[in-house]
């Protein structure tokens, strides 16, 4: 079996294209800069050039693209998306409705939100972990003391110049004060995403003010969604992110992989950015503690953060995300932290209770290989595609 797959960045795609080689399918990787926009007629060309190179069973991609989606009906082949960001706005384009689509999403409260809506395009699958790979990887002497640590952070804390929320600007003192009150409560909240309800018309007409947002040509997205998920929400992270972090470093060892240097943690041992194939892995095999702290527009799902640790055989310090229910359990398999106070708490009991981390990390690595591979989701893909 052979598929023309979208050569899109995505941290996993090769991990995803090995998966596929060991189900006997071949990829063809498919590109066009092109691959985000709604319409255009130079994609369309190079997509119905690429399908003369071979007679593919499906297009695949991380990620929805409409305009292959659209592409896809058109030459009446299937199409195959696997979805690991979240939001993701190119998901509420009518090309959802598409009777070319297999889409996959990660995040369990998401595909019910289609689902519900009488839309049967859409499949919920976790995502995974090249287990085979990251069990393979050896460390350098020269770098094991570098990455052991304690506890350590892998991500981004937001804190880059001009971010959504900071052109707001012009909103009125009512405005900032009510999404200000309704940010701290969603922090505080795990286990229920109420943001986009909240925002009132008066408050979404303030909004449009500061920060006109018009819907895609061929998208169905509220006002509501894109303030809540892609303004409100990374700011909630990043607040809550560096919030997390002072209090673990003040007490704690902690190392920080992330790109900009963060002055407000000075405790912290500042890393830089690592790569995510080559070294990352050894991080999370190397730390005590691996500290999830999921961006808030995840609303259930388990984020691919969570799944590298797993399958890289660390331990996982996480909040509270309803899908890891589905997966594993807590204190066998994971920890979760359900306030500040727990968060802190819990990095304190589990470094000083090594043999019940080591065995928990244990329990998570085997359940990982046994059942939440990629190999495992190629499978899950193709025994629905066959239905």
């Amino acid at each position: 079996m052979k598929i023309l797959f979208l050569d899109s960045p995505a941290f996993a795609k090769q991990d995803m294209i090995d998966a596929f080689e060991a189900n006997q399918i071949t990829c063809d990787l498919f590109y066009h800069k092109d691959y985000k926009e709604r319409h255009s007629k130079e994609f369309e060309e190079a997509f119905a050039a690429a399908l003369t190179n071979a007679s593919y069973a499906f297009v695949f991609s991380f990620n929805y693209s409409p305009i292959l989606s659209a592409c896809c009906q058109n030459h009446n082949i299937k199409y195959v998306s696997y979805i690991y960001d979240s939001p993701l706005v190119a998901l509420y384009s009518y090309t959802l409705i598409n009777s070319c689509n297999y889409v996959f999403l990660f995040d369990k409260s998401v595909y019910l939100t289609f689902k519900n809506a009488g839309i049967d395009t859409v499949y919920y699958l976790p995502l995974a972990a090249n287990v085979s790979r990251l069990s393979a990887m050896v460390c350098p002497d020269a770098l094991t003391e570098k990455l052991s640590a304690d506890a350590s952070f892998v991500g981004s804390l937001y804190n880059e110049d001009h971010n959504f929320f900071d052109r707001l600007e012009t909103i009125s003192d009512f405005t900032r004060g009510y999404l200000d009150a309704i940010m701290h409560a969603q922090q505080n909240v795990y286990g229920s995403f109420f943001l986009e309800d909240l925002l009132t018309p008066d408050i979404i007409a303030d909004l449009q003010k500061a920060a006109p947002y018009t819907p895609m040509s061929d998208g169905t997205e509220s006002a509501a969604y894109v303030y809540a998920n892609y303004f409100l929400c990374r700011k909630i992270t990043a607040r809550e992110r560096l919030s997390l972090l002072k209090q673990a470093s003040d007490r704690f060892s902690l190392k920080l992989y992330t790109h900009n240097p963060v002055p407000e943690l000075p405790h912290a041992q500042f890393m830089g950015p690592v790569d995510w194939y080559s070294t990352m892995p050894l991080i999370f095999r190397h730390s005590r503690i691996n500290l999830n702290i999921s961006l808030k527009s995840i609303h259930t799902g388990i984020p691919l953060r969570c799944m590298d640790i797993l399958g890289s055989g660390g331990f996982l310090l996480t909040n509270y995300q309803e899908d890891l229910l589905d997966l594993f359990v807590p204190e066998e398999d994971f920890v979760f932290y359900e306030s500040e106070e727990d968060f802190i708490r819990k990095i304190d009991y589990y470094l000083s209770h090594e043999k019940e981390r080591q065995q928990i990390a244990a329990n998570a690595l085997g359940k990982m290989a046994e059942r939440h591979t990629f190999c495992h989701r190629v499978t899950s893909i193709l025994q629905i595609l066959s239905d």
